[in-house]
């Protein structure tokens, strides 16, 4: 019974990520080519952007993460994104209840949203996260 409750857990995750994926449509209709989290000028989607519109749901908008019908970990203040690869890695593969976001974020996106996350919350990580660290980290099946 409890894997089935996990397996639920994981559909109710992936379900609000989707669902906030769809509503984040117009942000993301062109490409960031920001890889700083800072504004890149009109028609880009920032870091802060593509947090506020996909992840902020789950994780919140402080970065501190929740629980209810799953455990959210906690962006704020988190060690773990001290490595950039695990961080990349896990947006871009998934890790535990969270869904890949590849293929459904540019790898401009994803870099801007890691870049944004590792630099606010208490976070304080460099260098910034680049396109090329991206596609180095993105399986060639899924590119």
């Amino acid at each position: 019974m409890m894997r089935g409750m996990d397996k639920q857990r994981k559909a109710v995750l992936a379900v609000i990520a989707t669902a906030a994926l769809a509503s984040a449509a117009g942000v993301f209709a062109q490409g960031t080519g920001d890889t700083s989290g800072h504004d890149p000028g009109a028609g880009g989607a920032t870091g802060e952007a593509v947090y506020r519109e996909v992840c902020q749901a789950c994780h919140m908008p402080a970065g501190e993460g929740g629980s209810g019908a799953a455990a959210i970990p906690a962006l704020a203040k988190n060690a773990k994104l001290a490595d950039a690869d695990w961080m990349v890695s896990t947006i871009v593969k998934g890790r535990g209840g969270m869904p890949t976001f590849n293929g459904m974020l540019s790898p401009e996106q994803i870099a801007s949203v890691a870049t944004y996350v590792r630099g606010h919350f208490g976070n304080a990580y460099s260098p910034p996260i680049t396109v090329d660290d991206v596609k180095r980290l993105t399986p060639e099946s899924e590119e």
